[in-house]
């Protein structure tokens, strides 16, 4: 093996390796020359080689939200370290732990109109677990230091200096790479580096100084047995459950949950959790009965004396309004690192893994007296507009929502699924998917950037095929994502192309302008043939019922290449279309 003769570039990845972080995707540079020669000369580590910053960060992103494990970025200096910012932020809110590492020129070289030189130092301040910003050796070119920066020696010798910057290193590698570990976020490491860069030696010379987190059973911050004994009382519980990796929750528990008639479920496509009494569709139980004359009756029956709250952030709008105005007596929310308060009614921020606090809960005598029928009341709404969406889909014409209907109908079985924002994520709410099916989207600042590269960096290491749906702005904006070498021939994207933004003509304020078409919607005509061709996917476009159907047939079959199906849609027709199926549903609501 070979290692940079620079002992910081070195001491790096030797607490990487240390710490098991196994995966580094890495941008090509110069002054990031050092680590890339130490990572990918040694065969612990796999290295991935991705040029655009912004979708390596994405793809490393993937791999880390795939494995829940933390996953190293590596970059040159200047502005490429900028081009990650919209995955580490998504990583930020979306708890997934990213190890960035940004090689930077030294600090006598900041500022004074050398190229490709920025201040990088806490770059990131603001969307971070950490940041640490690493001494440069003095034991490597030193005649460089001596000349520019004599200051950096402080000490009566070179060695006793680089003694006291081996200790600061080590001190500050410690801390990043396990709060990334603990925290289950995002973390910056900006490390200054002199030429020569490309000079190695064939063993390492530095032995780090190593500390590891040490085990902890996690501190609840509230009687559990308290709220045990609100819990079995109470008579309207409502748990609502955001983004969470698939099979985190013991299915037993869930079961237990299903069954309590003082309890509604309420989940997202991205939930990963499935029942048949649990409300899968949010949007399809809230928008109808917004439109009644009866609805502040309906919605006072719905308000939770308790909500209960885990995984990450809520895709519907609409039961954030709801909870937000019919606000429930008590929140919790349950999480071993953080708590927002996105209803304006948290109380108890309970620090444990949902899992494990279901099951202390749960395995309790929770019939307790609260004679209620609050789930079946509510169980008889969902079925009856359940029946009302079937009557509307056979009516209607191929458009966005019909296309999803019969997506929804044929994904194979545990494949895994990515869905981009924005349209995208919300048309899948509105349908029940295959409990095998395993949902990812960066719902963390829910940005149609970077879609595509999380997608194909997640189905790296996943032992089914990947299924990507996009929109057309998300597609064509995260075009990049396909420039590398690491696409599955079994990797799958169906693109919905409805000609523009068609989010902005379902939300409030929409208008038939040149401006609004030209500003918010953004109409174009682009077709993904020509990529498909430069990267080399299978293309296939339908425009129609008959065609889309005919054509999902083929496309998940087995095959040498990664397939894209683009699916045209009519995109003055599809808002008409969406907006009418909620008053459908309203329409011939059982006065309950």
């Amino acid at each position: 093996m070979r290692y940079s003769t620079i002992p910081l570039a070195q001491s790096i990845v030797l607490h990487c390796k240390a710490k098991g972080i196994q995966n580094v995707v890495i941008s090509p540079g110069s002054r990031n020359a050092p680590l890339t020669i130490g990572f990918s000369e040694d065969p612990f580590f796999k290295c991935f080689s991705i040029v655009d910053e912004r979708c390596a960060a994405f793809f490393a992103l993937g791999i880390a939200q795939y494995l829940q494990k933390p996953v190293a970025l590596v970059c040159t200096s200047g502005s490429a370290l900028l081009n990650y910012y919209p995955a580490v932020a998504e990583a930020f809110y979306s708890n997934i732990p990213l190890v960035v590492i940004s090689a930077d020129r030294p600090s006598y070289k900041i500022d004074i109109g050398d190229g490709q030189t920025i201040r990088q130092d806490d770059v990131f301040q603001r969307h971070i677990g950490c940041s640490v910003n690493l001494r440069q050796d003095v034991s490597h070119a030193t005649e460089e230091i001596k000349k520019y920066a004599p200051y950096s020696i402080s000490e009566s010798t070179i060695e006793n200096t680089q003694q006291k910057i081996q200790l600061f290193n080590d001190d500050g590698l410690n801390t990043a790479i396990n709060l990334a570990y603990a925290q289950r976020a995002p973390v910056h490491i900006n490390a200054p580096f002199e030429e020569p860069l490309y000079d190695f030696v064939d063993r390492d010379t530095v032995k780090p100084g190593l500390v590891f987190n040490k085990d902890s059973d996690g501190f609840p911050g509230v009687d559990i047995g308290n709220l045990s004994e609100i819990w079995k009382t109470a008579r309207h519980k409502m748990v609502l459950v955001g983004v969470s990796h698939p099979n985190s929750i013991d299915q037993k528990l869930l079961d237990i949950l299903a069954n309590d008639p003082s309890v509604v479920v309420f989940t997202e496509t991205t939930s990963n959790l499935h029942h048949p009494n649990f409300f899968s569709s949010i949007d399809t139980i809230i928008a109808p009965v917004e439109k009644l004359d009866q609805k502040n009756n309906l919605f006072e029956q719905l308000r939770p004396e308790i909500l209960l709250t885990f995984g990450g952030l809520i895709v519907s709008k609409k039961i954030k309004a709801f909870l937000r105005q019919y606000r429930a007596k008590q929140h919790w929310h349950i999480d071993e690192i953080k708590a927002y308060d996105t209803f304006f009614s948290l109380s108890h921020h309970v620090k444990m893994n949902p899992n494990r606090f279901l099951k202390t809960v749960l395995s309790q005598d929770t019939g307790g007296n609260a004679e209620t029928d609050y789930r079946g009341y509510w169980l008889n709404i969902k079925e009856n507009f359940k029946l009302r969406r079937t009557e509307y889909i056979k009516q209607i014409g191929f458009s966005d929502l019909l296309a999803f209907h019969y997506i929804s109908k044929t994904v194979p079985r545990s494949y895994q699924l990515h869905l981009a924002n924005s349209s995208t994520v919300r048309y899948a709410q509105l349908f029940n998917w295959d409990a095998s099916i395993k949902m990812f989207c960066n719902r963390g600042t829910s940005g149609i950037d970077g879609s595509t590269s999380t997608a194909i960096g997640a189905s790296i290491f996943s032992k089914e095929p990947t299924l990507l749906i996009t929109g057309d702005l998300s597609f064509f904006y995260d075009s990049n994502a396909l420039w590398n070498d690491y696409v599955r021939p079994d990797f799958r994207i169906l693109l919905i192309n409805n000609g523009g933004g068609g989010i902005f003509r379902i939300l409030p304020g929409q208008e038939d302008t040149p401006n609004f078409e030209t500003y918010f919607e953004t109409v174009q005509n682009l077709e993904a043939e020509h990529l498909c061709n430069l990267y080399g996917f299978e293309h296939t476009k339908v425009a129609s019922a008959i065609e889309l159907k005919r054509e999902l047939k083929p496309f998940y079959k087995q095959s040498d290449k990664p397939k894209l199906l683009e699916i045209c849609t009519p995109r003055l027709l599809n808002n008409k279309i969406l907006l009418s199926y909620f008053d459908f549903l309203s329409s011939d609501f059982i006065n309950h």
